[in-house]
């Protein structure tokens, strides 16, 4: 008989109590020597918390909680440190999968972490938070089930992003994660929110967050052509009004497929960014929708009808055959001879389809800011060459003069005279825009937080009711990398690395 039972008046009691001291006093050991182990050491001690946590159930959630924390502890760069958190984390992820026994319901907070060929696949979660971690190499979530709401937001996959087959319970938050590789979500099944907009958080003023805010630390911005616009990692709740505030939104560097994927609730894609192809074939929507990036295919995707939160926007040359509640996306014929040429591979069909777009506008005046807005995404695409470098091949050439052809449409519909499309409202943000001239032009809003203007830049003779070059103060900040040339006082808070010339 224990010493704990001993002395206890109910026996069935005092062992009961002495055990789970014991249990307690081992996880706290066992928690301390990873928290404390050696380079080298770090996987044994891992595999110890894991045991306990197989022959005590309540022990799961502080373990992983344990694992987790250690994992978002500074990580060695050397090949030894690397693969020792690869092995840890893969103890863990193996329970969370386990054909036997598997930890059901369990949380990870693996927020600000940096893991390499990260393997979630198969995986049952409760909710997860993965704000600001940095995957490097392969990253796998095929098959994961989360029960609760997912926090991605400002993530970044520096390679290939597998999520095929994924169940998302709650919300999902992609909000300006940036994908650098291929970015697979085929299949996948969002039961709440799917979010690819903003990535800042709203909170409450006394929400306990902002304690820690300044803890907060998004991988450096590091885009091809892009000065970091030091987009905000979170404000007041009551300080974005609608959906489509916040600026910039997910960024896909590779091609991206939600092929098949269902959408319960609303599928937010404000503001996103698609570098290459971008399939929703097959795609089933339920809720609102904001999806107008020229690129998409939505070939046999569906909507079911769904206005609860808002009206839904669709590419220009989408539209919804209705079936009396929803109906199928099918090509727009009302607004030939625009047909989804910018989507096409061939830059020629692509040339032609801005052509398409100027002349619909020119026909339709009650379509001209959709077609605005349209050749606007189309210039927040992002450059996948360097444009300081020297020497350009032929494709290169041919991307930057698509480019400047749809900058050249927008700056001759802005002027005043005979074609001028008046009171447009443009939504640069994030763009990429060389060697801009918008000199005399002329239109209502302009946004050009966070863009990104090489070469030589006029905006001298131009009126627009309001333009905004950043969110607030320098946040959300547009750089101009060469010389501009203002008509009246440049912004406060933007970056200039040329000449600055102000004609007021």
């Amino acid at each position: 008989m224990s010493i704990c039972a001993r002395f206890s008046p109910d026996l069935a009691r005092s062992t009961t109590l002495c055990a789970v001291d014991q249990t307690s006093t081992a996880y706290e050991a066992a928690a301390d020597r990873l928290a404390t182990a050696a380079p080298g050491t770090a996987q044994v001690a891992a595999a110890d918390l894991i045991r306990l946590a197989v022959a005590d159930g309540e022990l799961r959630q502080p373990v992983t909680d344990t694992i987790c924390q250690w994992l978002r502890g500074p990580a060695g760069s050397s090949g030894v440190a690397v693969e020792e958190r690869r092995v840890v984390l893969g103890s863990l992820t193996d329970r969370l999968r386990a054909q036997e026994a598997p930890w059901q319901g369990v949380s990870v907070d693996l927020s600000g972490t940096t893991l390499v060929d990260a393997d979630f696949s198969g995986c049952r979660l409760g909710g997860a938070v993965f704000a600001d971690t940095r995957f490097h190499g392969t990253t796998v979530f095929d098959g994961v089930t989360f029960e609760d709401e997912v926090m991605f937001q400002r993530a970044v996959f520096y390679d290939d992003a597998s999520f095929t087959e994924v169940r998302f319970g709650g919300d999902a938050e992609f909000g300006r994660v940036r994908f650098r590789g291929r970015a697979d979500f085929t299949g996948a099944a969002f039961g709440g929110m799917a979010w690819f907009g903003r990535g800042t958080d709203t909170w409450w003023e006394d929400d306990e967050a902002w304690e820690t805010v300044e803890e907060i630390d998004p991988a450096p911005w590091e885009e091809l052509n892009e000065d970091d616009p030091d987009w905000p990692v979170a404000v007041l709740i009551e300080d974005y009004q609608d959906w489509e505030e916040g600026g910039d939104g997910a960024r896909f560097a590779g091609d991206a497929s939600f092929a098949g994927v269902r959408f319960d609730g609303p599928a937010w894609f404000y503001n996103a960014r698609f570098g290459a192809a971008a399939t929703f074939a097959g795609a089933r929507f339920a809720g609102r929708v904001h999806l107008d990036q020229p690129s998409v295919d939505l070939c046999d995707a569906y909507w079911a009808g769904g206005t609860e939160d808002g009206e839904s926007e669709w590419p220009l040359g989408w539209t919804v055959r209705s079936d009396g509640t929803g109906g199928n996306l099918v090509p727009d014929s009302s607004v030939a001879p625009y047909s989804q040429q910018l989507a096409d591979p061939d830059p020629s069909i692509r040339s032609a389809g801005l052509g398409s777009l100027n002349q619909l506008g020119d026909d339709r005046p009650e379509l001209r800011q959709r077609v605005v807005a349209t050749l606007c995404s189309f210039l927040r695409i992002p450059v996948p060459f360097d444009l300081h470098a020297q020497g350009r091949t032929a494709e290169q050439t041919t991307l930057l003069r698509l480019r400047q052809q749809a900058q050249r449409l927008l700056a001759e519909r802005l002027r005043p005279g005979p074609g001028q499309w008046k009171d447009m409202n443009l939504w640069l943000c994030g763009a990429t825009l060389v060697e801009l001239d918008f000199s005399g032009c002329e239109g209502g809003y302009a946004e050009f937080t966070g863009a990104q203007f090489h070469g030589t830049t006029r905006f001298d003779g131009s009126r627009f009711d309001r333009a905004a070059f950043t969110l607030d103060g320098s946040s959300g900040r547009a750089t101009f990398h060469g010389d501009v040339l203002f008509g009246a006082e440049p912004p406060d808070g933007v970056v200039f690395h040329g000449t600055v010339t102000s004609r007021a």
